[in-house]
């Protein structure tokens, strides 16, 4: 019993003394990252929790149905088995503007609402495009502390651009195992906008390419700033009603009538996500109206063309879009980290989007592993 009594003792001295790391380091975000990770037996977020957020509708109003065009094509064992063992939800391909592939696992289906994870940045490019479009920006060359100028001693002259291309130099620390660093932080925290006056500049703007969700989340912050209205209340505007999207989206926040979690927490279904690949595919026109200008379009799978921290030529990121140049054409896509991916592929008329709950490590070039092989199936098509 006197054992028993001294050990739980020290487990108690030891929840204090953690408990009062966590509130003097200012980390309140770990309370909630381990009660919704390691108390529930996970290692990391998944696609299903968006409802432990808070969350901003983004209603379908004006939903269009897809031209469903008959085919015979099936997928091999070894097709089936690869898929299964990435724990794939669906695989849906658009061509010529008909859906020619559609399939679901392990009970998802084509209503079924998954978060994209970082395929959300994509989604806030385009969000970009459409208020430049509509005159709310002047152009990626607009200095960002002009529209948010309560962040001008983390952002200095950085434009819009650069945060487009992930070359701002801020400090953001983009680590998906560290509790402390920006990723988890973001996701997990109760007041973005506070949060965000914690980084600094660190490199000059416009000289170094670094993947930093931080950058996006100040986007996010600039088209709140020009509209007047919340991100998803854009976001429904001018992509979710042009578009015709067949199901309600939902934004996670980061607490009741908060912010959007730009950098990740898009959660809605592959059909409608589809979509936004058809706009970028047809130049950023949709059944004839422009939403995006064509210009921003070819800007946003363009290639950054700058140095990445180890001195290797980044070729394989536009303005928050991943690009794989291919002979006389670029394919370029939208990627989640469970392996979300958007992949327009102009060459074919194609839009193809996968959801999972896994993807494979990233080859020297940026590209995950598994990538490759949705190119490969692609020419199946």
């Amino acid at each position: 019993m006197k054992k028993i009594k001294t050990i739980a003792i020290y487990f108690i001295g030891i929840v204090v003394i953690l408990n009062a790391i966590i509130l003097l380091s200012g980390n309140q975000h770990l309370y909630k990252g381990i009660v919704n990770t390691y108390l529930k037996g996970k290692k990391g977020p998944d696609i299903d929790e968006y409802q432990i957020f808070e969350n901003r509708k983004i209603p379908s109003t004006n939903p269009q149905p897809f031209e469903v065009k008959q085919s015979s094509i099936e997928l091999t064992t070894e097709q089936e088995e690869y898929l299964k063992n990435l724990e794939t939800t669906a695989l849906f391909v658009i061509k010529n503007d008909s859906i020619v592939f559609e399939k679901y696992w392990d009970g998802y289906n084509q209503s079924s609402v998954t978060n994209v994870f970082s395929a959300a940045k994509s989604v806030v490019s385009m969000l970009i495009g459409a208020a430049i479009k509509d005159g709310l920006i002047q152009s990626v060359n607009q200095k960002a502390k002009e529209i948010i100028p309560e962040y001008e001693s983390t952002l200095g002259d950085v434009t819009i651009k650069e945060l487009l291309q992930m070359t701002s130099g801020i400090n953001f620390d983009e680590s998906y195992t560290n509790p402390f660093a920006f990723p988890a932080k973001a996701y997990y925290t109760s007041d973005l906008k506070s949060l965000m006056h914690n980084y600094q500049p660190q490199e000059p703007p416009g000289t170094i390419w670094k993947y930093k969700g931080g950058d996006t989340q100040f986007l996010a912050f600039i088209l709140e700033k020009v509209t007047g209205k919340t991100v998803s209340e854009y976001a429904q505007e001018k992509l979710w009603s042009s578009l015709g999207m067949s199901e309600d989206a939902y934004w996670s926040l980061d607490d009741e009538n908060g912010v959007e979690k730009a950098s990740c927490c898009i959660n809605s279904n592959p059909r409608d996500f589809a979509r936004l690949g058809i706009l970028m595919l047809k130049m950023g026109n949709y059944n004839g109206t422009q939403i995006i200008d064509s210009s921003f379009v070819k800007e946003s799978i363009t290639p950054v063309n700058l140095p990445d921290e180890n001195g290797k030529q980044v070729n394989y990121y536009g303005y928050q879009w991943w690009l794989y140049p291919q002979g006389n054409e670029t394919i370029f896509y939208a990627r989640g980290i469970l392996g979300q991916y958007l992949i327009i592929i102009p060459s074919c008329n194609m839009v193809m989007v996968r959801f999972g709950k896994k993807r494979e490590k990233e080859n020297v070039e940026g590209h995950p592993k598994d990538f490759f092989e949705y190119i490969k199936l692609s020419k199946e098509f």
